[in-house]
């Protein structure tokens, strides 16, 4: 067993994460993530109002008594998301951990610390890292270049990017992106962190609510199947390689070029229908990180888990000392 800052300080049995992941942290996934010893964190914007955020939550402890939290990206949006509404359904569902992403968590820090909920917020840089420490958050969930989603626009990789946080950083760090097997985890623990937070691993498995042929496209690719998308907008994503990707990149490399001519082919609504929903891999713009090359397998949550515990120990226990002259 390992036991580390993190799994002492948020009460689970293994330093694993299962992030944020819009359309898929529903109770199903979440809840499994939990049973299996890790820290899973339902999608507040999945959910397409606060009183639906509510209901999701009791549905995921009607399927696990052990902890889970929720993820609150704050992002510009076309339509208002109302967010002191989503906060309040979190406080007052008694959930104890949130994750937030995307803009300054500061405005909801307040409420969040009245109530006693731990905030781990996610970072794409060093600088930013530093200044959630600063307004009060709990852990920094530092993302490296390698990560499905937004790596920020430094392009910095997490074997550089974890160990210049934990330097700096007196809060737990969490290390995030490109993170996959046991030695993922065991090189997040030497590069200084505490933890590893893992998405696209668990996209593919049996509990993950998307259709079997996104987890089949997941084992099928390699780490090269990936494409940065929005940098011209400086809003760089990274995102699986297919047509619809490879068109927005295009597109976006016109001199004159503007959010609006690809707005269609990026839109989230569309990905979760045609793609994650119906299975069709050319139906939209979908998201998953390198570690693609590293999944090899659509397994169940609970093996998942196992396998990378089962691995991390065994390179700690006796591959690593054996090194040792």
């Amino acid at each position: 067993m390992i036991r580390t800052e993190f799994t002492e300080q948020f009460g689970v049995e293994h330093p694993i994460l299962c992030g944020g992941m819009t359309g898929l942290g529903t109770a199903e996934l979440i809840s499994a993530v939990a049973n299996a010893g890790a820290l899973g964190f339902l999608t507040a914007l999945t959910q397409p109002s606060p009183e639906a955020l509510v209901a999701e939550i009791a549905r995921t402890r009607e399927m696990t008594d052990k902890p889970f939290g929720v993820n609150l990206t704050i992002l510009p949006t076309i339509n208002p998301v109302p967010y002191d509404e989503y906060r309040a359904a979190i406080v007052e569902s008694g959930i104890t951990v949130v994750e937030t992403a995307g803009s300054s968590p500061e405005p909801h820090l307040p409420d969040f610390k009245a109530a006693g909920v731990k905030v781990i917020h996610k970072a794409t840089s060093v600088r930013h890292a530093l200044s959630a420490e600063r307004k009060g958050v709990d852990a920094i969930s530092i993302d490296g270049f390698e990560c499905a989603g937004h790596p920020g626009e430094d392009d910095v990789p997490g074997l550089i990017l974890i160990p210049a946080a934990t330097r700096v950083l007196k809060i737990p760090v969490i290390a995030s992106g490109g993170l996959a097997t046991g030695a993922g985890l065991v090189a997040s623990l030497a590069l200084g962190a505490c933890a590893a937070n893992m998405g696209t691993r668990f996209m593919a498995t049996t509990e993950a609510p998307i259709h079997s042929n996104v987890k089949e496209q997941i084992v099928a690719n390699d780490e090269r199947d990936t494409i940065l998308v929005f940098r011209k907008f400086h809003n760089t994503a990274r995102v699986v390689r297919n047509g619809i990707s490879e068109q927005i990149a295009e597109i976006s490399e016109r001199p004159d070029a503007t959010f609006d001519d690809i707005a269609e082919l990026a839109s989230g609504a569309r990905a979760r229908q045609r793609v994650l929903a119906e299975g069709e891999m050319e139906g939209g713009m979908w998201w998953a990180g390198q570690t693609q090359g590293l999944i090899h397998d659509v397994s169940s949550v609970a093996d998942v888990v196992d396998t990378i515990i089962a691995e991390a120990e065994e390179l700690l226990r006796d591959r690593l000392p054996a090194t040792l002259v």
